[in-house]
């Protein structure tokens, strides 16, 4: 039976395929195809690691026959049948060789895949006891993996499926069909794996329009939806699945007429993307001659090709954060950051790259495992971006001496995040002049930067004189400004329809940053979501702003705007808009 599961739209686009549920638990079960020669290697691995847990049990059991009824209680020596009587289940054992030799997925996927299966089983099960044995099947499958954990891969490059259009969909049901992501929640840092995977698109039950999931989603260009409550829980393993990014819409089992006309909308939108890929060398300047600067924000240096490919003029944002998530506390070195700012100089072929002081803390723990509710009641107003910089000095001077060395390979802008105080100004100058001293000391050359600061706190936005007399230029993000500005927290569904790019408040603290850049003659660009959003790139113009960052995917659309666009005609009609009192309907 068809239905439709609404979320928030983070990217645009269509994918269509078979879902692959993920338990929140197992988001580091690697996912990829085997070739059907390695079907028998793979069925092997998760043979030696339930045979290695057989053991395991075996040995516990002869423990718990020399122990007295106080230290080893009957009820154990039962958990441990039951578990030993799940090992063995022939509908455990088939349906992970059905998986591997069938569908060619690798081991730990075949295994967790059945998993899911088997608990759908057993919620459906209406004795309350046999329920409760879902419990002890997901640890079974959980000492298995334990045991599996750390054997290297047989398949260095998973192969990605090939694409297909609806016709075959419906026609064809073979193992290369495209496969859609469905989790609870994914990190930003488990979204970088995504680069190579073999997923054409994903929903997720939480998360927000402008989490950093939802982020590295766009910079991605895969189609996807966040904050889709229950759809982890509601959409089953293999099931047919339509992720629509445009409309914040996954559609499960759709029937054939509606597989054809989102098959229909999928070629509309790649014929769209080839007509906007003319525009890539087409400089961006507005009908009355106003030049128009579009940079990218990326990731990591890898990104830089695709920068260039979507016709960037450089970066205005490197997240230079990514560099650092994800490592278990083993945080990279002044080489290594040094290395990764001058390849991303390198990729960009000779373009100025904007870097980021590492901004970590709330929706960006450094590892995936933090939960900072423990400690903290609200992580988005604790120790984050320049704050956590500033308590970790030596960290911080190992980055600043890493972007100061890249910087003699090409020109490199300095950006710190989320200031708000005078003091935390000085206190960050300081040790950028720290930095430099210390190079000098060490005979290590390095090169000039421009220093900005991020505009996304309103006391920042409220004391633009004060940031003005120290920082070359200014650079908004609309993202927190919002959050900040209306206090909501920019990852919680349950207040997405209260987060509003269009409140007069917000677009007042914009217009106005502008505007004072603009008057002392200082660099001002907007990195945040707004500035690849093509409803308020007509606005942006009418206000002054020349310099938009955003991630590539969206360059050439915003690109197609401007060259649409009369700013000297824009600017009355912006002031409207700032004095209105609904500006969402003037933009409509």
């Amino acid at each position: 039976m068809t239905f439709s599961i609404h979320g928030i739209a983070v990217a645009r686009g269509i994918a269509i395929g078979r879902a692959v549920i993920m338990a929140s638990g197992r988001v580091d079960v690697a996912h990829y195809f085997i070739e059907p020669g390695q079907a028998e290697a793979e069925i092997a691995r998760v043979r030696a690691g339930r045979n290695a847990v057989v053991d395991e049990i075996h040995r516990l059991q002869q423990s718990i026959t020399q122990m007295g009824p106080k230290e080893a209680p009957h009820e154990l020596s039962a958990l441990l049948d039951v578990h030993l009587m799940l090992l063995q289940d022939e509908e455990l054992i088939s349906g992970v060789k059905h998986w591997i030799t069938d569908r060619l997925y690798n081991a730990e996927w075949a295994l967790t895949t059945q998993l899911d299966v088997l608990s759908r089983q057993f919620d459906d099960m209406e004795d309350e006891y046999l329920r409760e044995r879902k419990a002890d099947l997901e640890q079974v499958a959980e000492r298995i993996l334990r045991y599996m954990k750390g054997v290297q891969s047989p398949v260095s490059h998973p192969p990605v499926p090939k694409r297909k259009t609806s016709q075959d969909l419906l026609l064809d049901d073979s193992v290369d069909v495209p496969l859609v992501l469905v989790a609870h929640d994914l990190s930003p840092a488990d979204m970088l794996q995504f680069k190579q995977s073999v997923f054409a698109g994903f929903a997720t039950d939480v998360g927000g329009k402008t989490s950093h999931t939802a982020i590295v989603a766009r910079s991605l260009d895969i189609p996807s939806v966040v904050g889709a409550r229950s759809a982890s829980s509601v959409v089953r393993q293999d099931d047919w699945v339509i992720v629509d990014g445009d409309a914040g819409v996954m559609i499960v089992d759709p029937s054939p007429i509606i597989l054809a006309e989102y098959g229909f909308k999928q070629r509309q939108a790649e014929l769209e993307r080839g007509r906007l890929s003319r525009l890539r060398h087409t400089p961006a300047v507005t009908l009355d001659g106003q030049k128009v600067e579009l940079l990218a924000n990326i990731e990591l240096p890898e990104d830089a090709p695709a920068a260039l490919l979507a016709g960037a003029v450089g970066v205005g944002l490197f997240r230079s954060e990514f560099l650092f998530m994800g490592r278990n506390g083993d945080l990279p070195d002044e080489e290594e950051q040094y290395q990764a700012y001058r390849r991303a100089l390198e990729g960009m072929e000779g373009l100025p790259v904007t870097i980021r002081t590492v901004d970590v803390g709330a929706d960006k723990p450094l590892d995936k495992d933090t939960h900072h509710d423990e400690a903290h009641l609200n992580p988005a107003l604790g120790l984050r971006a320049i704050r956590w910089s500033l308590s970790e000095p030596e960290m911080f001077r190992t980055q600043l001496r890493a972007i100061l060395r890249a910087a003699a390979h090409g020109k490199v802008n300095l950006l710190v995040p989320m200031l708000a105080h005078a003091g935390e100004i000085r206190q960050t100058l300081s040790l950028i002049d720290f930095a430099r001293a210390e190079l000098d000391n060490r005979g290590t050359p390095y090169g000039p930067v421009s220093i900005g600061a991020m505009i996304e706190v309103p006391a920042a936005a409220l004391s633009l004189r004060t940031f003005l007399k120290y920082f070359d230029f200014l650079s908004i993000g609309t993202n927190d400004l919002i959050q900040y500005t209306l206090a909501i927290d920019r990852d919680d569904e349950s207040v997405a329809h209260l987060y509003d790019p269009c409140h007069p408040a917000v677009l007042k603290l914009v217009a106005d940053t502008i505007a004072e850049c603009n008057r002392q003659g200082k660099g001002v660009s907007v990195c945040g979501e707004m500035a690849g959003d093509v409803a308020f790139t007509r606005l942006l113009l009418g206000l002054g702003l020349r310099s938009f960052s955003m991630h590539p995917a969206q360059i050439l659309t915003v690109k197609q705007e401007v060259l649409r666009a009369d700013a000297s005609r824009l600017k009355a009609w912006a002031e409207q808009v700032l004095d209105a009192e609904d500006p969402a309907s003037m933009l409509a």
